[in-house]
């Protein structure tokens, strides 16, 4: 098994900051010891993450990987996305409990033991691309990159799927670093 990187993580490069700028990437990541067991793994190399794209069958999103680079997966400190539409916990809202990182190691990475073909073999998600993120409602409701409308080489937008309503999918962001872009204090919406 693979350990986590330690405590004293390097910080995001330039091109990272740039990337993901008016977030603070200083503070993003929530480093308990959950996550750290569930969702944290070593920073992926480039046979890895071209491994896991081909055994998934998705070239993940740039700005993906750029992030899983710095810190590949775990809980963000916020950890509710606006919605459009009635979501599961809320009518203006998402909560997510982790973002899963690049790999097989740990439980909570997209080709883990929980990991994106997981939810679609096991629990009958639909097939629309690779699941990244999980919800408190221990398995009722997923978010992914959904590459229908761009295909398997594309920019997939981010999708919240809701299994309680029929699998219902929700856009939440066109794009990955948009989704990171809205995430809110989850207090902000009254469910801390």
């Amino acid at each position: 098994m693979t350990e986590p990187p330690a405590a004293n993580t390097p910080t995001p490069d330039d091109a990272t900051r740039r990337l993901f700028a008016g977030v603070d990437l200083d503070d993003f990541w929530d480093d308990s010891a959950y996550a750290l067991a569930e969702y944290v793994g070593a920073r992926p190399s480039d046979e890895l993450v071209a491994s896991v794209e081909a055994e998934l069958g998705y070239r993940l999103p740039a700005s993906y990987v750029a992030l899983m680079r710095w810190h590949n997966g775990g809980t963000p400190r916020l950890t509710a996305c606006p919605t459009p539409a009635e979501a599961c916990l809320a009518d203006d809202e998402v909560e997510l409990t982790g973002i899963m990182g690049i790999g097989r190691d740990r439980r909570c990475s997209v080709a883990g033991e929980a990991g994106s073909r997981f939810w679609i073999e096991e629990w009958g998600y639909p097939p629309l691309g690779v699941y990244v993120a999980d919800c408190p409602s221990a398995g009722h409701d997923m978010i992914a990159f959904d590459y229908r409308g761009c295909g398997p080489d594309g920019e997939p937008r981010v999708v919240h799927v809701d299994q309680e309503r029929d699998y219902r999918v929700t856009v939440l962001a066109p794009d990955f670093v948009t989704f990171v872009r809205s995430l809110r204090p989850a207090d902000d919406f009254g469910i801390a």
